[in-house]
């Protein structure tokens, strides 16, 4: 029986990392069952799962550096800043690789950033995101993130959608979407996330994750155990 130990999960798209939780506590039959930085609903990937007394760990392992794979759509502003969210602005897209390579070099460091008004982010006692679901506006002040390092993996400027892929290693509370949108604003086009992955959180890698299927399936046939770290 298990009672302690990390499951390496991949989180799929329409889902929170609360029903993750809610789905393993399922079932694996344990009840104390937490997880380690939260994904946004419509992000995948490495979604580290704390069983038993393991879940006194996780503030540890939410406070390392973690690692993403992104693309994001230029010449567009939404409400969320990405493509899930109303569309506020359109921009035609005039620039060039070397301009895309030059504002990217920005943002490495430590660097000052602006959470998005529908983040879990605290202002007065009050998330950010009740606030946005109220339509009341609020004063969102700047704080401190610290990206290791950005790598651009693609760049498609042919046709109608004009995409940047990257992936970027950062601090706990850094906000790819507005990574995305201070790149976008800097570049004069503005920009959105449009698909993210998490690939890496301390040591946990996306090749080592299972799904939710397959944690299933491994949980039958008796080899879940070789998937927990203990």
């Amino acid at each position: 029986m298990i009672t302690e130990g990390i499951l390496n999960i991949n989180k799929p798209q329409n889902m929170t990392s609360h029903d993750v939780v809610a789905i393993c506590r399922r079932v694996l039959g344990i009840k104390k069952i937490g997880h380690t930085g939260t994904l946004d609903p419509m992000a995948t990937g490495v979604l580290p799962i704390c069983i038993g007394r393991s879940t006194k760990i996780i503030e540890y392992l939410d406070t390392d550096i973690k690692k993403y794979s992104c693309t994001m759509l230029l010449g567009i502003q939404t409400d969320t800043q990405d493509i899930w969210g109303n569309v506020l602005s359109r921009t035609p897209v005039d620039t060039t690789e070397e301009k895309i390579r030059e504002a990217f070099s920005g943002f490495v460091g430590i660097i000052d950033q602006k959470p998005p008004m529908n983040s879990a982010v605290k202002v007065n006692s009050k998330r950010l995101y009740e606030y946005a679901r109220e339509g009341k506006a609020v004063e969102v002040k700047s704080r401190k993130v610290y990206i290791k390092s950005i790598e651009i993996e693609d760049i498609s400027l042919e046709g109608e959608e004009k995409t940047v892929s990257f992936s970027v290693e950062c601090s706990k509370g850094t906000y790819i979407r507005s990574l995305c949108r201070d790149i976008g604003e800097k570049l004069g086009c503005g920009a959105v996330m449009e698909k993210l992955v998490r690939t890496e959180v301390k040591g946990f890698t996306i090749e080592e994750s299972l799904t939710l299927d397959e944690v299933e399936k491994a949980r039958d046939d008796g080899t879940l155990m070789q998937h927990i770290l203990t």
